[in-house]
């Protein structure tokens, strides 16, 4: 039976972080991933013969931390976002700046400006407790908790600094819906709306949510911003899996772990799909946290822990729609710098709240909202064809009646009319096309329900409660065994942090 010092079950960005951190202390560490690729969500697939980003199509609020840890090597041009308008009056947003695509003043800049400074500042005092576990308030206090609970003590202390005034306004608003706090501020129209649609990007929420505000603020904590990686998200992957290996970590693809073995509540390996075992002292999974447990078996969990993670919610809206075009489209009002950005169609922050009730009931949203990208603009395919990534939100994971033939052509219908009434043109050029809905995310990447968070960024998800609360500082369960993922603290996006975290903390109690 082979042996290792460390088993990380996933190469996705956090597997494959985790990977490098505790190789580069000299582990001896192996990489299981069940897929023939690598990069989870990152993964580049092919349409029609064309490369394009299977899923994740830009790099949002990779943590400095992770970049410096791993040694990362990454030309990431940082893009603005186009909210775009039916008027063809579209809206540039890059930071905390605002102008209409032509050039020309926004009525409502500085009023953004000053909002979005005020969230930055608020996620700025948050972004401090990103680079460690979180509090643990489940129990007795140990050393460990008191310097867990002094990150939130000096957490307070830089709010109280900010002023009585900032600090009675983060307090007014953390807890309020996105919707109220946006449109108290601007008028409603694309500038809104494209807020508001960050507010609950992959979210099972509609920005007049309670809690809408704190994950917009959290977002922001983690840097806020996307960017377009040169050489696409194949690149991103490659960096991760390179670092990894260089420090000596074996990855292993087609290796699906059926059993995490435990013995007297501690892991000693795993077991693989074929029967092969492996033997380690200490598992890192990435998976979702109750697929984690059900991978060491819930014996190993006491009923209130098993209750907690099944409760956990994990229902995914977010769909992709990939478009292989025979020609480049071309944005009405844009120039071609423009359109090689992020695009986002959010008409208003009431639409995006429109576009979420059907979900509620197995329904698809005749408007969803769509984040577009066009990575042929800046990096064309030797083909000559161009590629469309679009995500779309809000999608149902199994609308009544299934997903036939003709629901799914129903959504990508609505996703490339919406682009054609930007792009004139565009539907003519379409030369294949795929939905991968909820389910079809779940079933080839394994998050749970198809969210791409692996669970919902609310308030009641994150910090000490992510996954539950008496879990959420990366042990999981049985002696040796950490949750590594998007599940764990601090939660989605391409941040890195949970599989940094999880690795720090398991050397720790490893040495201990």
């Amino acid at each position: 039976m082979e042996q290792f010092d460390a088993i990380v079950i996933g190469a996705g960005h956090n597997g494959l972080t985790a990977a490098a951190v505790l190789a580069g202390k000299g582990k001896k560490v192996l990489v299981l991933e069940r897929s023939t690729s690598l990069g989870g969500m990152m993964a580049t697939g092919t349409l029609s013969g064309v490369q394009l980003p299977r899923l994740a199509h830009l790099l949002y609020n990779l943590n400095p931390a992770v970049v410096g840890d791993l040694g990362l090597k990454l030309d990431a041009k940082p893009v603005p976002t186009v909210a775009l308008s039916e008027d063809g009056r579209h809206v540039v947003m890059d930071g905390a700046e605002v102008r209409f695509a032509d050039g020309t003043a926004h009525p409502d800049a500085a009023a953004f400006a000053t909002l979005y400074q005020r969230l930055v500042r608020f996620g700025t005092l948050l972004g401090q407790l990103a680079q460690a576990a979180p509090p643990d308030l489940s129990g007795s206090l140990s050393l460990a908790q008191a310097g867990e609970l002094g990150a939130l003590a000096r957490l307070g202390l830089r709010l109280r600094l900010m002023g009585k005034a900032e600090m009675r306004e983060f307090l007014r608003i953390v807890l309020s819906n996105a919707q109220d706090l946006i449109l108290d501020e601007l008028a409603d129209g694309p500038l809104a709306g494209a807020l508001a649609a960050d507010a609950v990007r992959g979210a099972w929420a509609g920005p007049s949510a309670p809690g809408t505000v704190f994950s917009l603020i959290y977002r922001l904590a983690q840097g806020g911003g996307a960017a377009l990686p040169s050489g696409g998200m194949d690149a991103v992957v490659s960096a991760f899996a390179g670092s990894a290996e260089t420090r000596g970590a074996t990855i292993r693809t087609g290796a699906a772990v059926q059993r995490i073995v435990v013995e007297g509540d501690r892991v000693t390996g795993v077991e693989l799909a074929d029967g092969t075992r492996v033997s380690a002292t200490m598992v890192l999974s990435t998976a979702g946290a109750a697929q984690s447990m059900l991978l060491a078996g819930h014996e190993s969990y006491d009923i209130e822990a098993v209750r907690r993670l099944r409760n956990f919610r994990t229902k995914g809206t977010a769909a992709k729609v990939n478009l292989v075009l025979s020609g480049a489209p071309e944005f009405s009002g844009l120039s071609r710098e423009q359109a090689s950005g992020r695009l986002l169609i959010a008409p208003s922050v009431r639409a995006v709240e429109r576009a979420f009730n059907p979900v509620k009931y197995g329904e698809t949203s005749k408007a969803p909202v769509i984040e577009t990208v066009v990575p042929t603009l800046t990096a064309p395919d030797a083909s000559g064809k161009h590629v469309v990534s679009a995500v779309v939100q809000y999608v149902p994971y199994a609308p009544d009646g299934g997903w036939t033939g003709t629901a799914r052509q129903i959504v990508i219908d609505q996703v490339v009319g919406a682009l054609d009434r930007f792009a004139p043109g565009l539907a003519g050029m379409v030369a294949a096309s795929e939905l991968l809905t909820p389910g079809d995310i779940e079933s080839e990447t394994g998050a749970p329900g198809g969210h791409w968070h692996h669970g919902e960024m609310s308030f009641d998800q994150l910090l000490s409660v992510r996954p539950a609360n008496g879990l959420a500082q990366y042990r999981f369960g049985p002696a040796g065994l950490y949750l590594a993922g998007a599940a764990a603290h601090p939660g989605g996006d391409v941040t890195g942090a949970p599989g940094r975290n999880a690795a720090l903390k398991a050397l720790k109690e490893m040495a201990a």
